[in-house]
């Protein structure tokens, strides 16, 4: 293996519940009811999908879908600066595989305005070969364009890559762009993690010797 590639969101950041609260706080504002049972379905999704998908739920009136999109982000921005949601051990863990060669990329559904954010607060930007947004594909994960886009700029073979997801999505994207998928549980046993090739409950360097 040649290349590790990480997802962001409840990988690197532990933002899951900030972007419940973004989406509650910003469509609650625009006459939208969300709930938890609707929430389950969106937190896979990218932010413009999001989006559309409470507006066709509920349509509102006087801002367009981008605006209301750009909301959340900025909400989002704003918690992940306020808020204590680092992943433990995540910086570490990049540090080492850095020092044994790997090239190091990240593919995550949220925006790029995000990225720079959540780099900037673990110190962990120049870590990373390379940086791509599912805001800049046709389609956003389960699709495995992120990732075959990611291990291109890295140019390495996808088949030498192995990929860090918590979610079925992003793992399904990461087999479907023929990688090694290893899920990060972060002590969560409630994540499906039937298509991945092994699993982490935390960041563990040793966790990864069978790939090396």
């Amino acid at each position: 293996m040649k290349a590790v590639i990480f997802d962001m969101d409840g990988v690197i950041v532990d933002s899951e519940n900030l972007w419940k609260q973004a989406e509650y706080e910003v469509f609650t504002s625009l006459g939208v009811e969300v709930t938890e049972e609707h929430s389950e379905i969106t937190k896979s999704m990218t932010t413009s999908d999001v989006t559309k998908f409470w507006y066709d739920k509920s349509p509102w009136k006087d801002k367009d879908l981008d605006t209301v999109e750009q909301s959340v982000i900025s909400k989002v921005i704003e918690l992940i600066e306020s808020e204590e949601c680092q992943i433990s051990g995540v910086k570490d863990f990049i540090e080492k595989l850095k020092a044994d060669n790997y090239k190091i990329g990240l593919a995550t559904n949220s925006p790029s305005r995000i990225i720079p954010t959540v780099l900037r607060k673990l110190d962990i930007a120049h870590l990373f070969d390379t940086i791509s947004s599912a805001e800049f594909e046709e389609k956003g994960k389960p699709d495995p364009a992120i990732y075959l886009k990611t291990a291109k700029k890295l140019n390495i073979n996808p088949k030498d890559c192995i990929v860090i997801e918590d979610s079925y999505t992003g793992m399904l994207a990461a087999k479907n762009a023929g990688m090694t998928v290893v899920a990060f549980t972060n002590g969560n046993e409630e994540i499906n993690h039937e298509l991945a090739d092994d699993k982490i409950d935390r960041f563990d360097y040793k966790g990864l010797k069978i790939y090396s």
